[in-house]
């Protein structure tokens, strides 16, 4: 339950597109110095569970699909945008941004690897003027809301057909003897070649080195899809031959499959090396060969991508997955249920399963109950760590009724991420906490030494028998909370530090007099 306080800290507009109307925005709290703070060293509770649950929206730098929605708006424009998704999602209680930040062989960030995005700028190479790095700034604004913010990149897709002319910054001419021109425009890297595949490792090397992200994802890209090609056999003949000639005794899709494989297994391992609280995902097409489970009915990525997903799931190389499950409950040839249960089935590691769901354009009649009830079918399948991945935030943004559905329903209240147990991370020592008391009200101050490692801090109040909990962002260090509620005499507080890998720290407890 949310407490009935007076919060304050720093947010920007309220959302524009599909929202009621703006609410005063509230400024920063000012931590207070009482002359005799009340502290304990040994006062023990029993604390409420915390909700946790991983609410996360795409958001498309592709064919400007979300963000930027243009690829000439104003770097102005470019950040209020952004800060509108991003109060848009705060605001619903999301909790997650899955951000395309690199949509083809591009960036939306400054590199050291890749030129800038046609998609940003209108012109690949093209830096933004007045310059920022967009990417420093939604870390940072994502993180002032609370929520995390994974980068999302395609390894393969060397140029898309909607990214204006190849020009000289291209990495289709760095890279031209192992990129290939598809028959639908777009080109492609062969995800055989050492040299792409050291490549796309040192982009996510650099991007987890330099910047304090908290994951990265990939999607259900890898070798491309038949149709892009005109149903014509991917032309990585140079590399095939190559292998063969070197003694290699794959059949010709085994080879491809395994040099996916061993891709994903070398990004998770180089992620872990450089910052193991990081988290890596994937978010692979929903079904991985048709009569898995029986009764499914589509293509197969596992044969046509030459994308093994079940076995990276196996092999627990991910931290999560998000098979995108984009068909209703009720689809005879492809049900949610039934699918998700049965990647849950092949879960064997026991990491973060996080269904894609279909929010922009699901085929039901009324799209918001038909997202809300797979939400509450995923919740019942994935009791242990339940979550969700919305494509795209467009299904929020162009519908009130979506958001209005979700917030009411299923997000009323926020939620921390589950925890990845298998990570490890340095534990958070225990924070101090004070309280003062003045006109009817108390308030709360608390602190920990290592303060770079907090992500959150939740904040736990007992009237009478009755806990309220509220979950805040990491620069909030106090808070005025009422002295009764209900009726009921405020007896307790409490405060947890949480980490990056949203782990508690031990709680610290006041009884108040």
């Amino acid at each position: 339950m949310i407490l009935a306080i007076m919060l304050v800290y720093s947010c920007g507009s309220q959302p524009k597109k599909a929202v009621p109307p703006k609410k005063p925005v509230p400024t920063k709290p000012t931590t207070p110095k009482p002359t005799t703070p009340v502290k304990s060293t040994d006062y023990k509770v029993d604390l409420p569970a915390l909700n946790r649950e991983f609410r996360g929206a795409w958001i498309a730098s592709v064919a400007n699909i979300n963000w930027p929605s243009k690829n000439n708006l104003s770097t102005y424009q470019q950040k209020a945008d952004a800060i509108e998704l991003l109060e848009m999602l705060k605001n619903n209680n999301f909790n997650a941004v899955i951000l395309q930040v690199r949509p083809s062989g591009d960036a939306l960030y400054e590199s050291p690897h890749e030129p800038w995005s046609y998609f940003l700028t209108g012109e690949t190479g093209k830096k933004p003027n007045p310059y920022y790095d967009p990417l420093t700034l939604w870390v940072e604004e994502a993180h002032k809301r609370g929520m995390e913010l994974h980068v999302w990149l395609n390894p393969y897709r060397a140029h898309h057909s909607n990214g204006g002319k190849v020009n000289g910054s291209s990495l289709v001419n760095k890279f031209s003897e192992y990129t290939y021109r598809l028959k639908n425009g777009m080109y492609w890297f062969d995800p055989a070649s050492k040299d792409i595949q050291d490549h796309v490792s040192n982009v996510v090397k650099d991007l987890v080195k330099r910047y304090e992200i908290d994951g990265v994802h990939f999607d259900d890209y890898f070798y491309p899809y038949a149709t892009y090609n005109g149903g014509v056999d991917f032309p990585d003949s140079k590399t095939w031959n190559a292998y063969q000639a070197s003694g290699g005794n794959l059949s010709r899709a085994d080879w491809r499959r395994n040099n996916v494989n061993k891709f994903v297994e070398r990004v998770y391992k180089e992620i872990k090396a450089e910052k193991n609280y990081v988290k890596f995902g994937i978010s692979p097409f929903g079904i991985w060969k048709p009569g898995y489970p029986a009764g499914i009915k589509g293509s197969s990525q596992y044969d046509e991508l030459y994308a093994d997903a079940k076995l990276w799931l196996n092999k627990g190389w991910v931290d999560y997955f998000a098979p995108q499950l984009y068909w209703p409950i009720n689809s005879s040839g492809q049900s949610f249920p039934k699918l998700l249960e049965w990647w849950e089935s092949e879960n064997t590691m026991k990491r973060h399963l996080w269904p894609g769901l279909n929010t922009v354009e699901v085929k039901a009649s009324d799209k918001p109950t038909e997202i809300v009830n797979q939400v509450e079918v995923s919740r019942n399948i994935l009791k242990n760590s339940p979550g969700e991945i919305h494509w795209s935030i467009a299904g929020l943004t162009k519908s009130w009724a979506m958001q209005h559905a979700l917030k009411t329903k299923v997000y009323q209240e926020k939620a921390l991420i589950p925890q990845s147990p298998w990570l490890k991370i340095n534990s958070i020592a225990q924070p101090t906490l004070g309280y003062k008391q003045e006109s009817g009200n108390t308030t709360v101050f608390w602190s920990v030494e290592d303060k770079m490692n907090v992500f959150q801090w939740v904040l736990f109040a007992k009237y009478g028998d009755t806990w309220k909990t509220e979950i805040l962002t990491s620069d909030i260090t106090s808070l005025v909370i009422p002295a009764a509620n209900n009726g009921k005499s405020l007896n307790t507080v409490a405060i947890q530090a949480i980490d990056k890998l949203s782990n508690p720290s031990e709680y610290k407890a006041l009884k108040i007099n």
